[in-house]
């Protein structure tokens, strides 16, 4: 104890003794600091991060380090308050007096954010620096070539997140220390491969990262590899378009490689099994073809296998199946998405028991997926769907417990999902699964270990009951319930809960009944879809910010709320068609400002269509379809202020007046359906002069009078053309052969597919009269090629000119006074399908050219002045004798009335060309039919006259075409 008195006195007497000598502390030099202080006044610094940059010692400013010898060798400026990024960056000038810091080994000015500054050449006097980082610091404009003077340098990092180039990347040679280069989006000109020889001088460099740099010049061989040590080689995002570069495989000591995303085409020759060291491997998204090679399997440290969107061919089981001969398979990532794969998943797949992500999407890979799927106990995310798949999902699914996404959607999966697929996927959050064939027996009153963020199920069985498993689901933001055999009710409480936080609900297509809440606040809320489900009671009055609203197709009844417009600002799509609402169209819809789509056919509402469409002059309404209603009154004007409108479907309605002149303004009009309804007037000819686009015309059952506009032949999309039960007199114009869709048919296809693609949603719907009945089409109506001007009071032959709508498929004349003979080129309209010319004066014989029509599956001439023979063929007499009726000098077989040269007969004349057997009973009917032919004809003849006098009495107005 008395040693240690002893030793401690004797250690404070030594400190005394060194604080009494005169020794002062070493500075950094006068010169550094003043440099380091010009530097400062240069640079802008908004949250004062060299605030301690003063005082005499710049050793202990912040970002300064300084030798053992108090000398500045660290300017370490690097940002590093991510959370207030842009507030803490320096930005200004950068001055050259750092260039008195001589023994500079460490520059970082990463970062930050110097708006577009050129890097300055001063930069390339540094004698002694090592490391420098300029990345990410907005530098833009030319490197200079200043910089290949560093030839001490080691790390150079000059990722670009603005506009950067080289020039002449040969003064890269010029870096012979360099181990580390990054020229991430630094855009390089470079011709005849002078960068890859310019990199290749530097036997040093360990890293090189060249991604995105628009270089397109690559050399497939070498005459030597000078930079064999490279260890890191990113060439990714570039516009490579040669073969796999053959020098490649002498780069032996790769950890990781990166050519994706560029154009790289042909197979892979190359023994990837003397890359012993590789652990990343990205070709993704070239254009590589043949089967992948099985030497990858010789790689046993591989943790990273991106083949994705390339033309890889061949059986998945061959690359799966060349991994069994390593003890362990390294394997975290495979991604083989969008490729040409074929195959079954074989059992070796339960080999990859370190894979956390395993994409084999959008292949045609088959079967089952193995049982040994379970032993993957670290697989966090599997994608399946876009294959072929079409066996069962094994229980041993069930033991992925760190299984997090899932996506088995599209495919054609078999069999029955129980609990114990799912009871330990405790970590799961989205779950994606489609099959018609697919059923999820599930104990009703199951409550599973997960609380999903995303659910979709597709066209499989889940219900009939909407089950705990699903009810408790109440994180969701994206659930997609589509067509999965619900029919229950889903309790009001499950819409309140999940009403704050979700972002996307699809229940359509189930027969889903009750009622939903009456009021709702979903702020996130982007898209809804309940259509084509049972719902009943009022709609809801929904506050979102939504832009799609789909509730179609329900039995919603009463009134549209009267502040949907300020419920849902944003609304783009609105669809509510095919319920029992009434009430009238409340004037708020014209606050949605960005409304593109308005669907409000097949309701009960009633009162006049709002005139409040200037509010949405300049939005982007393309459809508005308020059809089959109680709509009254007259079209607004303000509509005519909708310059982005292309479906305007009022038909079905009460609605009374003209046609609004200020619908010319409409020029984007595609679609003009205003049938059924009470307007009049005479049809105005700006409808061809200024919209042009129109491909369908649908103005039936008004009062429209006057004369068919021979300006209506001058739109050359038109595909459909419906004027009849109107009151249209006069003739038939003969320029109908200008509506060049309906002569080639398929001139507005391609225009009609990409306007369907932007109606989102949106099914165009319409009646249209052909077979003899009226169907409602929802599809392909532009495509239909139709003309319909039955039930006018038309005269005059039929034009020549119509037998060159080679394309036409459906020709209704009926019920007019057209006279004349058809036109004997008739048989020129070979893909004609519907031809009615009934109850009009024609008069002639039927043109043997009709027999040609092979397409025609309904003819009716009755009713008319036709005489002559029903011209022989297969096709003319398969009809039934009413579509003949009514023309007393017609005769021959399917007509009962037999022709002076032939007999009576029910049944169609023999195909074969054969004689009757009989000679005798031919000639006896031979001449019984002559006898009553007179007869007939003299008596039919007097009827014909008396029909014609009387036809305005006798037309049947109420049949339908």
């Amino acid at each position: 104890m008395e040693n240690f008195r002893t030793h401690l006195q004797f250690l404070l007497y030594f400190l005394l003794f060194l604080h009494s000598l005169p020794f002062s502390y070493a500075k950094c030099t006068d010169t550094e600091r003043e440099a380091l202080l010009a530097f400062k006044t240069g640079l802008t610094d908004p949250s004062g991060r060299l605030s301690s940059w003063r005082g005499d010692d710049c050793c202990k400013w912040a970002g300064v380090k300084c030798s053992s010898n108090q000398t500045v060798t660290h300017l370490d400026l690097k940002n590093q308050q991510l959370d207030a990024y842009k507030l803490s960056c320096l930005g200004g000038q950068l001055n050259s007096s750092l260039l008195q810091l001589d023994h500079l080994t460490h520059l970082d000015l990463s970062l930050n954010d110097f708006e577009g500054l050129q890097i300055p050449e001063f930069l390339g006097e540094f004698k002694h620096l090592r490391y420098l980082n300029l990345s990410y610091a907005s530098f833009a404009g030319l490197v200079p070539p200043h910089l290949g003077n560093l030839s001490t340098l080691h790390y150079l990092d000059i990722y670009a997140d603005s506009g950067m180039e080289i020039e002449n990347p040969s003064w890269l040679s010029g870096l012979s220390s360099l181990k580390h280069l990054n020229l991430g989006f630094v855009t390089i000109h470079s011709s005849d491969a002078k960068w890859l020889h310019a990199v290749n001088m530097i036997p040093s460099l360990l890293e090189l990262y060249c991604h995105g740099c628009e270089l397109q010049d690559m050399a497939v061989t070498l005459p030597f590899v000078n930079f064999s040590s490279l260890s890191v080689l990113d060439l990714s995002q570039n516009l490579f378009n040669s073969s796999f570069p053959e020098w490649l495989s002498t780069l032996t000591s790769l950890t990781r490689l990166d050519l994706s995303t560029n154009s790289f085409s042909g197979s892979i020759a190359v023994d990837f099994g003397k890359f012993e060291s590789l652990e990343d491997l990205h070709l993704s998204l070239n254009n590589f073809s043949g089967p992948v090679p099985v030497t990858l399997g010789n790689l046993c440290y591989l943790r990273k296998l991106g083949l994705a969107s390339g033309r890889f061919s061949g059986d998945i089981s061959g690359l799966l199946n060349s991994f069994t001969g390593c003890q362990t398979v390294s394997l975290e990532m495979l991604n083989l998405n969008s490729n040409d794969l074929v195959g079954e998943l074989p059992d070796s797949i339960g080999l990859f028991k370190n894979l956390k992500h395993l994409d084999l999407a959008y292949n045609s890979l088959w079967g089952s997926i193995p049982a040994s799927i379970g032993n993957l106990s670290a697989l966090e995310v599997l994608y399946l769907h876009s294959n072929k798949m079409n066996g069962s999902i094994p229980e041993s699914f069930g033991r992925l417990s760190e299984l997090r996404d899932l996506n088995l959607i599209a495919n054609s999966w078999q069999g029955v999902i129980t609990e114990a697929h799912l009871m330990k996927l405790t970590r799961l959050e989205s779950l994606m699964l489609s099959s018609s064939s697919l059923v999820f027996k599930v104990d009703p009153q199951w409550i599973p270990p997960f609380r999903l963020d995303y659910l979709q199920l597709e066209d499989c069985t889940v219900g009939p009951p909407f089950s705990t498993w699903l009810q408790v689901q109440n994180r969701l933001t994206q659930v997609k319930l589509q067509n999965v055999g619900i029919s229950d009710t889903i309790p009001k409480e499950w819409f309140s809960e999940l009403s704050a936080e979700i972002l996307v609900m699809d229940l359509s297509e189930n027969q889903i009944r009750g009622e939903l809440p009456e009021e709702l606040v979903s702020p996130k809320l982007e898209m809804l879809d309940l259509s084509s489900n049972r719902f009943e009671g009022f709609l809801p009055r929904w506050s979102t910010n939504a832009t799609q609203f789909y509730i179609h197709e329900n039995s919603l009844s009463g009134p549209i709320p009267r502040d949907i417009g300020t419920l849902m600002p944003r609304l783009r799509n609105l669809h509510l068609s095919d319920n029992t609402l009434n009430g009238t169209i409340p004037l708020s819809i014209c606050k949605m400002a960005d409304l593109q789509v308005l669907s409000l056919r097949n309701n009960y509402l009633s009162g006049e269509l709002p005139d409040c469409w200037r509010d949405l002059s300049t939005s982007s309404l393309w459809v508005v379809d308020v059809s089959n209603n109680s709509l009254s009154g007259e079209i607004p004007s303000s509509m005519g202020l909708l310059r982005s409108l292309g479906m305007l479907l009022l038909s079905e309605n009460n609605l009374v007046g003209e046609i609004p002149s200020s619908l010319q303004n409409c020029s984007a009009l595609t679609s003009i359906d205003l049938g059924e309804n009470q307007l009049s007037g005479e049809i105005p000819s700006w409808l061809a002069e200024n919209l042009s686009a129109t491909f369908v015309l649908r103005l039936r059952s008004n009062q429209f009078h006057g004369q068919i506009p021979e300006a209506l032949c001058n739109l050359p999309l038109l595909h459909f053309l419906d004027l009849s039960h109107n009151n249209l007199s006069g003739g038939i114009p003969k320029c109908l052969d200008n509506l060049t869709a309906i002569v080639y048919g398929n001139s507005s296809e391609l225009y009609y597919r990409d306007f369907q693609f932007r109606m989102a949603y949106f099914k165009e719907e319409t009646k249209v009269v052909t077979k003899g009945r009226a169907y409602d089409y929802n599809r392909n109506l532009a495509l239909l090629n139709v003309i319909d001007f039955s039930e006018n009071n038309l005269s005059g032959p039929i034009p020549e000119e119509m037998t060159k709508l080679l394309s036409l498929r459906v020709l209704n004349l009926s019920s007019n006074h057209i006279s004349g003979a058809i036109p004997e080129k008739i048989g020129d309209l070979k893909v004609l399908e519907t031809l009615d010319l009934s109850h009009n004066q024609l008069s002639g014989e039927i043109p043997a050219t009709l027999s040609s029509l092979t397409f025609l599956t309904h003819l009716i001439v009755s009713y008319n002045n036709f005489s002559g023979k029903i011209p022989a063929g297969r096709q003319l007499q398969t009809f039934d004798a009413s579509s003949y009726q009514g023309n007393p000098f017609l005769c021959g077989f399917p007509s009962r009335v037999k022709c002076p040269t032939e007999s009576i007969t029910t049944t169609a004349p023999p195909t074969t060309g054969t004689e009757p057997e009989d000679e005798e009973d031919e000639i006896f009917e031979l001449g019984t039919g002559l006898y009553v032919s007179i007869v007939l004809g003299f008596g039919f003849g007097f009827l014909g006259l008396c029909v014609t006098l009387l036809r305005k009495e006798f037309r049947k107005k109420d049949i339908e075409w």
